[in-house]
């Protein structure tokens, strides 16, 4: 009985053991169902598992690494997205074949999208039946991922750059263009003997140091025999370095700017793009050899400008020679963008501030249209393309002047020129009076005992003024009696109609101006405004703007920089500002401010013409009595042609002449451009 037992209990332990064995071994798939998880695995990405599910022999041929690198290098290099796999049927053939038992054939659709567009192929897959361990796997090959596909070929991608488009003025002449350059470059292992005195030769004439130059020479990706470009040069740089030692040249496509420093804050530049714009940009199509546009125009029309690279997906053998193309994307140029620019008088109005600070603009009154817009001082935009120095940079950012701030764009107090908006608001209220004379004595004028210290000052002492007199003379206690006797809700609602706080209609960023911060608080402000200073802020472009309702019979009008099919057939920004009798009032008082001899604006005066002119100076100060700075201010145009509306300021006018200093450059700008018509 004893044996029995024991008999009985090793057979169990036997029966379970067995049992065990068979339950750790995998259950044997289908070929259908092996493939159906290779698929998966393939559109999930996972490598890895895919390589398990290969034959002995294709992991033989390949290992796991370099599978998963073959596949992961391929997609992320052709930027693969949308990656789906399905199996799907052929037709029959006539005449089957019949397929040995240990081999089983499946037909798939790929389809993808990559950075040239979609690729689909149909292809087959073939299934084993493995004798050691009787499972199904895929035989691969390189076919399986492109069907051209052999051993030693690549997948490679190649890009052929688009045109960027260029930036014209109103004539065609270019703002912003494609050029070449010449540029000087070095091989260091060439300079022979007097390597050092050509390098000192070559930073001297290019405006770099020696170390610079070294510095170059000795960066990282440089090999014996390399070009090392140093720098942008011309035709006497090549007849001066022809024929030395290391010394060579290359011609190279480059962005350039016809007009340079006169137009460089209009047009902005471009220049390479970093690695943090790289990573915002890249699924936008930029690579990091693609330049950017960094400010002004270049940088507002970035998009349209930048065109569309040409891409091809291209199968290539172990000679380089190419297989077959899976995916292509034509080459668009990029769109090209024409202003309303006057080049120029954008250069003859540049040339006028001779590196003074301020900034002026030029407007068509009646369309609109901007014909220029300056910053002075500047830089020259060509120098971020061709290779600025740290020393150029250095002198940039160290300049009192600012040369990089673009100041058409900044808001300032627009002093006395503001009266034209002052009086006009008053007449279309029918608080002002051509006829109505005040009596001011004296050239101290404060309101009452409420005012404390505080009081308004003009240049010269007048008992009775009406406001022809005050805007001639430009009186600017006459001007903060004007606007008490309109009262600040009157005076505010009537200026705010010229398009304060709200953006210039524009595609270009201005900011938006100013009357006051918080509304009028007071008597104090209210005066102070009246004449353009308080917290009344412009920028000059909107100065000028708000002189046309003056010559369109009380309307704003709306400014276009950009000539294009969707520009507004309608002119008008604000219409009905005042009314056309009063534009009419005020404009004979602007031609009587320059036509008079003793007039503010005289020297604006030009023989044949009619023109009419507004001069102002606004004071920069924290309190009454402080020695502060003054801008100098001044706008123009011939109340007859109406061709050309030209406001011009220039910063720190004080012992220079005040805003007679700024009369005289724009003077010079209309005996050139006065009759011009655009």
């Amino acid at each position: 009985m004893k044996t029995s037992k024991w008999l009985i209990v090793g057979f169990l332990l036997l029966l379970i053991t067995g049992c065990r064995n068979e339950a750790s071994k995998p259950k044997a798939m289908t070929p259908e169902q092996v493939f159906d998880s290779y698929m998966a695995a393939w559109q999930k990405g996972q490598y890895e598992d895919m390589y398990a599910m290969l034959s002995s022999d294709s992991q033989t041929r390949l290992s796991q690494e370099q599978f998963v690198k073959r596949y992961s290098s391929i997609y992320e290099g052709i930027g693969m997205s949308q990656l789906h796999i399905e199996r799907t049927t052929l037709p029959a053939p006539t005449k089957p074949t019949p397929a040995p038992e240990d081999t089983a054939t499946y037909t798939y659709h790929a389809s993808l999208m990559t950075i040239a567009g979609p690729i689909e192929f149909n292809y087959q897959a073939k299934l084993i039946k493995e004798n050691s361990t009787m499972y199904w796997k895929v035989d691969w090959n390189p076919s399986l991922i492109f069907p051209a596909m052999k051993d030693n070929d690549k997948v490679t991608v190649r890009t052929t750059k688009a045109m960027r488009g260029e930036i014209y003025d109103r004539n065609g002449e270019g703002l912003a263009i494609n050029g070449s350059l010449i540029i000087l470059g070095l091989a260091a292992d060439r300079l022979g003997p007097d390597a050092e005195k050509t390098v000192q030769s070559v930073a001297q004439y290019l405006g770099l140091s020696a170390d610079e130059v070294n510095k170059k020479l000795k960066a990282s990706w440089v090999k014996p025999g390399n070009f090392v470009p140093i720098g942008s040069t011309d035709g006497k740089g090549v007849m001066a370095f022809q024929g030395i030692e290391g010394v060579s040249f290359q011609q190279k496509k480059i962005r350039t700017y016809p007009i340079a420093e006169a137009a460089a804050h209009l047009t902005g530049y471009v220049q390479g793009i970093n690695a943090e714009e790289l990573a915002k940009l890249k699924d936008q199509g930029y690579g990091p050899d693609d330049q950017l546009g960094k400010a002004g125009l270049e940088q507002l029309f970035e998009k349209s400008l930048k065109g569309q690279d040409g891409v091809r997906i291209v199968i290539i053998d172990e000679n380089g020679a190419t297989r077959e193309t899976l995916a292509s994307k034509e080459t668009v140029a990029g769109e090209n963008v024409q202003t309303t620019i006057d080049s120029g008088l954008q250069r003859a109005i540049y040339e006028q501030y001779q590196g003074d600070a301020g900034s002026a603009s030029a407007l068509q009154p009646q369309s609109g249209e901007i014909l220029a817009l300056v910053s002075s001082p500047a830089y020259d935009p060509n120098l971020f393309v061709s290779g600025l120095s740290a020393e150029q940079w250095n002198k940039w950012n160290g300049d009192p002047n600012i040369p990089l701030l673009n100041r058409f764009t900044k808001l300032y107090s627009p002093g006395s020129i503001f009266k034209t908006v002052t009086a006009a608001v008053g007449l279309n209220a029918g608080v002002s009076s051509p006829d109505r004379v005040r009596n001011i004595q004296g050239l101290y004028w404060t309101k009452d005992a409420s005012w404390g210290n505080y009081y308004v000052t003009r240049d010269r002492d007048v008992h009775n003024e009406n406001l022809r007199d005050a805007l001639v003379f430009s009186d600017n206690i006459f001007f903060a009696q004007e606007a008490l006797a309109m009262g600040k809700d009157t005076f505010y609602n009537g200026a705010y109609k010229f398009g304060f706080g709200e953006p210039l209609p524009l595609p270009y960023p201005f900011p938006r101006s100013s009357l006051a911060n918080q509304g009028i608080k007071n008597d104090i402000q209210l005066a102070d405004s009246a004449y353009g200073q308080g917290e009344v802020q412009m920028s000059p472009l909107h100065v000028a703007l708000s002189y046309t309702p003056i010559i369109n019979q009380g309307n704003v009008v709306a400014p276009l920089l950009v000539k294009s099919a969707s520009n507004p057939a309608d002119t008008i920004w604000k219409r009905d500002v005042i009314r056309p009798e009063v534009a009419e009032i005020v404009r004979q008082d602007l031609v009587e401010a320059v036509r008079n001899p003793k007039g503010f604006a005289h020297g604006a005066y030009i023989a044949g013409m009619n023109i009419a002119g507004k001069t102002g100076t606004a004071e920069l100060k924290q309190k009454k009595g402080e020695d502060g700075l003054e801008n100098g201010w001044f706008i123009e145009f011939d109340a007859t042609l109406n061709q050309l509306l030209l406001t011009m300021m220039v910063e720190d006018v004080k012992k220079r002449g005040g805003s007679g200093y700024v009369v005289a450059k724009a003077k010079k700008v209309f005996l050139k451009y006065g009759k011009t018509t655009w």
